[in-house]
């Protein structure tokens, strides 16, 4: 089933990293069997996206391509074997496309072509472009339905606001994956990320009191403050990495019982100890989950306590159906008490990437709306 697709629509293509995107007309894709056709409305800009179409971070993947990443759009079209989702349903598209006959095949589309052949074979002849278009063409199983009138009509947000959902949804797959429970306290590490940070947000939502680490104090001061202006009754503290592993495990000691971890760690602090102080402070039967790359979280005690370590990618498709259904609930706050978005058309892609890079941290956003 089909609506009046365009012939052509306008895309943001990376012929070669050396001269950068290109702004250009291609033809528009079409619905078939398994995917969908989305009109993108508002696509989420990641803080080191510049880096990903540069070289600067040496990320494979397959050119020439049109970036992108998770994002916000309308069902324009679908093929004959879609049984819920209809053209003109607003949509949250997924950035992460798994092989149909072999799951471990995944890869981040427009951003890295994954680790197997099958996940290579993927990108390279079937799902290569992303979404900084105002078309995309994406698996139907990447595509979670939103309640439109309930998410944009009673609790008021913006499509441009929901687009931070592709932020959300990453912590949250982590915090899922240890089954992080209302009333428990865990450590985000670092949490002045743009991960972390939503990392913070999402736990508060689901309930837990959040002790967030991270070495610079103003951003930590605007995280607390952030935090408890969207959330008042919300249970967070902040703690000032030293780089003395024991000597911060020994002040997050003085919180009392620890439950959970939840690790961001970027590529250039992997060295760091945070992530080793945090589990030195675990309880007894403590987990965490890392999602960034620390090098060694490791501590003697991981065995005497019990402790579980789980690394995590992403999130699984439940995760999606949960999250949407905490958004849809209200569990969020909303407009400005939630995220202060930037957006850019896809001429000024430049200023849109290196905004990107600089406008981070909790409730920080940018995005495309081509």
């Amino acid at each position: 089933m089909a609506s009046a697709l365009p012939a052509q629509h306008r895309t943001l293509l990376l012929e070669d990293r050396k001269d950068g995107f290109h702004v250009k007309t291609c033809p528009t894709p079409q619905p078939g069997l398994g995917n969908v056709i989305v009109r993108v409305h508002a696509a989420g800009v990641l803080s080191y996206h510049r880096e990903v179409y540069n070289g600067g971070r040496d990320y494979p993947f397959p050119t020439p391509l049109v970036g992108g990443y998770g994002a916000i759009g309308r069902v324009a079209a679908v093929g004959p074997d879609a049984t819920a989702l209809k053209p003109g349903q607003l949509v949250w598209i997924d950035c992460v496309i798994h092989g149909r006959d072999d799951p471990d095949a995944l890869f981040l589309t427009a951003i890295h072509e994954g680790y197997t052949e099958g996940s290579k074979k993927l990108i390279r002849d079937v799902w290569r472009d992303g979404t900084f278009a105002e078309y995309a063409k994406l698996p139907l199983e990447n595509c979670i339905a939103l309640d439109e009138t309930r998410l944009c009509g009673s609790l008021g947000y913006s499509i441009q606001d929901l687009a931070y959902t592709c932020c959300l949804l990453v912590p949250y797959g982590g915090l899922r994956d240890i089954n992080l429970e209302p009333g428990e306290t865990i450590v985000v590490c670092p949490a002045t990320g743009g991960f972390g940070g939503a990392g913070v947000l999402v736990a508060i939502a689901m309930g837990a009191r959040v002790i967030a680490m991270g070495r610079n104090e103003k951003e930590l001061a605007r995280l607390k403050e952030h935090v408890l202006k969207g959330s008042p009754n919300a249970s967070i503290e902040t703690v000032k990495m030293t780089g003395d592993e024991m000597k911060d495990a020994a002040t997050l000691k003085g919180f009392g019982t620890i439950d959970a971890v939840l690790d961001f760690t970027p590529p250039q602090a992997s060295k760091s100890a945070h992530v080793r102080s945090a589990v030195w402070a675990l309880r007894r039967g403590g987990r965490v989950s890392l999602m960034g790359f620390n090098d060694n979280p490791v501590t003697p005690i991981v065995t005497g306590r019990n402790i579980t370590l789980k690394g995590k990618l992403m999130y699984e498709r439940p995760d999606m159906v949960q999250f949407v259904k905490m958004l849809e609930r209200g569990l969020f706050p909303r407009g400005k008490d939630l995220v202060d978005t930037k957006a850019f058309q896809l001429e000024d892609w430049k200023e849109c990437l290196d905004v990107g890079a600089e406008h981070t941290g909790i409730g920080r956003h940018v995005v495309f709306t081509p």
